[in-house]
């Protein structure tokens, strides 16, 4: 569900990955091989290789070697070299804003969860209550496309008359705390998890939150993309008003109305470089103290309301947002807000309306994406089965499609690229014992979780019929509030997971100081049991590699051990950590995706230097493996192509996308992950090692000068 990655993005310390002493430059090897059928790219930046190579040739498995474009130097621009024809030759999907490895793999598993889904709706007899119930009817009354249409309104009657119904600001509390437990991204956001700074307990967190743009640039940028979407997202709003049956004038009036109170909460909003900054975003007051700094809130009712009354403190992440939005709900009217909550139910439940609202919701959302279609109907409701029963979806996916010599696998791969992450922190000249201890206390200290829970999540207290889709979304929606707010004075649940089993993805939690891989991810492009060492390793080792450097990056540096937001390192050791991540921010600020358009170095920074950590560390792993396999140095080449040429294609390989070009501009804004030809690119290109790899000349593309090359782990 959305509601999840609001309140991650306000409140969380989880880093996705969706999603990582110096060797010599003098060059190696060459960047042709012997499966080579096309021409290659002119020698002016590749160098002859010193060596031969000794082992066998052999046919390999894993990487797509015709996705290459041989015209182009690998030390050139690596991206292209990898998978230049494939960009080529691969229009992006109509219904899709971006296509890559990563969406592959997901339409492959997207086949067996629909097949799951379908069996599941076709049984009719699944013992009530059970998962496979839940599972089957939340999704046959999702794709019960007629009953949507028929109910219209009804089911959300009852809650747009709750709004209608409010009278003071005393009801406008207390309708805020409904809109919480629905998940409508109203005014603010307010849930349970760890203390940053007590991980051993649950806290309150309270938020800023209330905008329904992606971020709060859009409200506030006078370019003309900023102002293209404020008109698009306009027009939405008079649409939507009018099919809730306001005149033109009033829709109109209307979707001023909640734009206005949105530009007031955004301009109050910090950025997401911002929101990065984790003790600023800490701010752990008494209740008392809370209200007193913002009174309009309601919370000394609130609290009450929802089960919370004995709770003392609570952590406030932006306390000027919330004096701002405790302003705002005092001194705007009534009315108004009344209007900008209807809006924003509405729009928080529009893929669950009949057909014209879905539209309505898509054509919007097509300015933003560049989307040509909607994706299939069976797509968006499997993604929504999945937000939503994730575990008891998820229980079955792993019955049908994860084995425990996967898993295995990968437990020997993690202990592998831990072991790297050891003898690199040990190397490390610039750091002092002192802080080496604490480090390597935190990296022995990381729990590992792969594949699926140990114990799955209990769905017995949400009930989900095929009456219908809009009752089970709202449903499950106060359920998943609810049951997050119940964890509050109780012990911490370790074994939880914050991904489902199917997705592909993977995650690193500060508060848990764990490393998380789910099911989903372990399939080839990232794992393939029949490839060779060096294609898993540049693939899901590369993975595994960037979660374990999210514990170490600029935010996840700042957690120890056990889990808290502490400082740990010497004065010295932390100024040369920032001058040396610094200099990778610096890079990626140059970094042009499109004309006028540069990655934000500093939004970008968690995720860079977790790829810059992931391939060193699954580079290091599989020398180490190789030397364990082939002791006489007799490797055996796949492909004609080197254990390292191949380890550097299969990182390329798992980033290979290509997006249009209004995804690109959303995702500079937005996302922590840089586009895919410099998450690619950025990390190699300071590289020693892949200089090596492909014979890379010092005046090649891909080499940066050793004065501007970038090292942290």
């Amino acid at each position: 569900m959305t509601s999840k990655n609001y309140l991650l993005l306000t409140l969380g310390t989880a880093a996705g990955l969706a999603l990582t002493g110096c060797a010599s430059s003098t060059p190696a090897a060459s960047a042709s091989s012997a499966a080579d059928t096309t021409t290659t790219a002119t020698a002016s930046t590749a160098a002859t290789p010193s060596q031969a190579p000794k082992g066998p040739v052999m046919p390999g498995v894993g990487l797509d070697l015709s996705a290459r474009d041989l015209s182009v130097s690998p030390c050139d621009n690596f991206f292209q070299y990898a998978s230049g024809t494939w960009l080529k030759n691969t229009p992006i999907p109509a219904a899709e804003s971006s296509w890559g490895s990563w969406n592959t793999l997901i339409d492959q598993n997207n086949a067996v969860l629909r097949n799951i889904l379908e069996t599941a709706a076709a049984n009719k007899s699944a013992a009530k209550g059970s998962n496979l119930q839940k599972v089957g009817d939340f999704y046959a009354s999702a794709m019960d496309t007629v009953a949507i249409e028929k109910a219209g309104l009804k089911y959300l009657q009852p809650e747009l008359a709750r709004i209608n119904g409010v009278k003071d600001l005393k009801g406008l509390q207390a309708q805020l705390v409904r809109q919480q437990m629905l998940q409508t991204r109203s005014v603010f956001g307010f849930g349970v998890r760890q203390d940053s700074k007590k991980s051993t307990e649950y806290a309150l967190y309270l938020g800023q939150g209330g905008l329904t743009l992606p971020d709060r640039d859009y409200y506030l940028k006078d370019d003309a993309r900023s102002k293209t979407i404020r008109s698009a997202y306009t027009t939405y709003l008079t649409n939507m008003f009018k099919m809730l049956g306001d005149n033109e004038a009033t829709a109109a009036k209307n979707a001023a109305t909640v734009l206005r109170l949105e530009t007031r909460l955004a301009k109050a909003s910090k950025d997401r470089v911002a929101l990065r900054d984790r003790y600023a975003n800490y701010n752990k007051m008494t209740v008392a103290e809370a209200n007193q700094q913002f009174p309009n809130l309601g919370l000394a009712a609130m609290l009450p309301q929802v089960g919370l009354g004995s709770a003392k403190e609570i952590i406030v992440g932006q306390p000027e947002f919330m004096k701002e939005a405790s302003t705002a709900l005092q001194q705007e009217p009534l009315a108004d807000w009344k209007t900008y909550m209807r809006a924003h139910l509405v729009n928080s439940v529009a893929s669950a309306l009949p057909k014209a609202y879905v539209d309505e919701s898509f054509r919007f959302q097509q300015v933003m994406s560049g989307a040509k279609q909607q994706q299939p109907r069976w797509k968006r409701m499997l993604r929504a089965t999945d937000g939503t029963l994730g575990e008891a979806f998820g229980q079955i996916y792993v019955e049908k499609a994860f084995t425990p010599e996967t898993k295995q696998k990968a437990l020997e791969m993690v202990a592998n690229i831990k072991e790297a992450m050891g003898e690199h922190i040990q190397a490390l000249e610039w750091m002092s014992p002192a802080t080496k201890t604490e480090a390597m206390k935190k990296l022995n200290s990381f729990t590992v979780k792969i594949g699926y829970p140990d114990k799955w999540k209990d769905y017995s207290a949400l009930n989900i019929s095929r009456e219908s889709y809009l009752k089970n979304v709202l449903a499950a929606r106060e359920w998943e509030y609810k049951d997050n707010l119940s964890k509050f004075g109780k012990p911490i649940d370790r074994g939880e997971w914050g991904m489902t089993p199917p997705t592909v993805n993977a995650y690193y939690n500060s508060s848990m100081n764990e490393i998380v891989f789910p099911a989903g991810i372990m399939q080839p492009p990232f794992f393939d049991p029949k490839a060779d060492d060096a294609v898993n390793y540049g693939g899901m080792g590369a993975v595994i590699g960037h979660e374990i450097t999210h514990g170490f990056d600029d935010q996840g540096r700042q957690s120890d051990a056990e889990g808290n937001l502490r400082d740990w390192w010497t004065k010295e050791d932390a100024a040369e950590f920032t001058k040396r991540a610094g200099l990778v921010g610096a890079q990626y600020s140059a970094f042009q995706p499109l004309d006028s358009v540069f990655v934000n170095g500093k939004l970008t920074m968690g995720e860079n230097l977790a790829d810059f950590g992931g391939t060193a560390l699954a580079y290091s792993a599989l020398q180490k493996q190789i030397r364990k396999q082939y002791p006489n140095g007799n490797v055996p080449q796949y492909d004609g192509l080197t254990p390292e040429q191949r380890f550097f294609l299969a990182w390329a390989q798992i980033w290979r996308t290509s997006a249009r070009p209004e995804y690109i501009r959303q995702q500079v804004l937005t996302d922590p992950h840089s586009p895919a030809q410099y998450r690619t690119n950025g990390p190699l290109m300071n590289m020693p090692e892949f200089y090596e790899a492909f014979g890379c000349k010092q005046d090649a593309k891909m080499v940066r000068a050793e004065n501007v090359r970038a090292r942290i782990w």
